[in-house]
């Protein structure tokens, strides 16, 4: 029994979900491109396939900026000396894996219902547990004259995520608009194009499902650090 728990605490979880991320994302390149070559270009009265080289190429597109993206934490704790916590890691890399190799390579967006919703509240949640990390360490660590108060901390854990949520949804309306993709899902499955507010619905309410979780997050974020007492004793509400 005490062997089962030394292994489990010998287990670096950043390290494994990391590494099967990123052999995820290899595989999945390698595999796209290979479909992309042999994959029509459109679909035609003849034949429906399951994917064409549009789909492809988006699928492509967000494997390589996983790639990417994956990495940024690990910059940011070399080139601002912030210790990143191992959990927000983990968390982080789960998020990739089903947006990315779930969502877009297994096409769960279209066969799993609300998969993108329910990524988008994963996202805010992530994202304002994030936020409240980075204040906490941030009033903790010497040579940061920074001393915001819980409530203050909570503000910017919610404005944190919600403004990454916004950047995501230009990111995602600048891709399709200059490649033609529908990241944005403003297209049926089909190539049929939305009109009016069906067009704006995903959007829209990925944007308002991320400021739900955001604020969820934000709120039980500060109810635990004033109950805790977890803040530094200059801070002040």
């Amino acid at each position: 029994m005490r062997n089962v728990r030394a292994i489990r605490k010998k287990i670096n979880w950043r390290k494994v979900t990391g590494a099967f991320l990123f052999v995820s994302l290899i595989a999945s390149i390698v595999y796209i491109v290979v479909m992309f070559i042999l994959s029509p270009a459109g679909i035609t009265s003849s034949e429906t396939p399951d994917h064409v080289k549009g789909d492809y190429a988006l699928m492509l597109l967000q494997c390589i900026l996983g790639l990417v993206v994956m990495m940024l934490p690990s910059v940011i704790e070399r080139k601002w000396s912030i210790a990143i916590p191992n959990f927000m890691y983990v968390l982080y890399f789960i998020f990739l894996y089903c947006a990315i190799y779930l969502g877009e390579v297994r096409n769960f967006y279209y066969v799993i219902p609300y998969w993108d919703l329910i990524l988008h509240a994963f996202s805010g949640a992530m994202l304002g547990a994030l936020g409240f990390t980075i204040v906490i360490m941030l009033n903790h660590t010497k040579g940061f004259n920074l001393h915001l108060s819980p409530f203050f901390a909570a503000v910017f854990a919610f404005c944190f995520a919600l403004t990454i949520g916004a950047v995501w949804e230009i990111y995602e309306y600048i891709i399709d608009s200059t490649l033609g993709l529908n990241m944005q899902k403003y297209m049926l499955k089909d190539g049929t194009p939305l009109i009016g507010r069906e067009a704006l619905n995903d959007t829209m309410e990925d944007i308002i499902v991320d400021a739900i979780s955001a604020l969820v997050m934000t709120i039980v974020g500060y109810i635990y650090v004033k109950k805790k007492k977890f803040w530094s004793s200059d801070s002040t509400e």
